[in-house]
């Protein structure tokens, strides 16, 4: 369904990224979305497939910055997923 690009893709296509943001989710975060995304393709005898879809905007300016790097922050931003996030797309 989805395909990532390599970096040398996205070099070739968009140039240098200015930053690059990661995602990060527990171990335990990763079994329960992976258990919901299966759930979908089980109940449709495999004509769907489960997705996380996230679609956010989030600003970070020169305080959060400062903050981060002092370490009076963990992160620069974080992405919550909600139930409502979770889509099916029939193959």
């Amino acid at each position: 369904m989805s395909e990532r690009l390599s970096l040398e893709e996205v070099l070739r296509e968009h140039g240098v990224p200015l930053i690059t943001l990661g995602v990060k989710a527990s171990e335990e975060d990763c079994l329960k979305l992976r258990e919901r995304l299966m759930a979908i393709r089980n109940l449709t005898a495999g004509k769907e497939q489960g997705y996380l879809e996230v679609a956010c905007t989030f600003y970070v300016d020169v305080h959060d910055i400062d903050r981060y790097l002092s370490g009076e922050l963990p992160n620069l931003a974080e992405i919550y997923a909600f139930p409502e996030d979770i889509k099916s797309f029939k193959e």
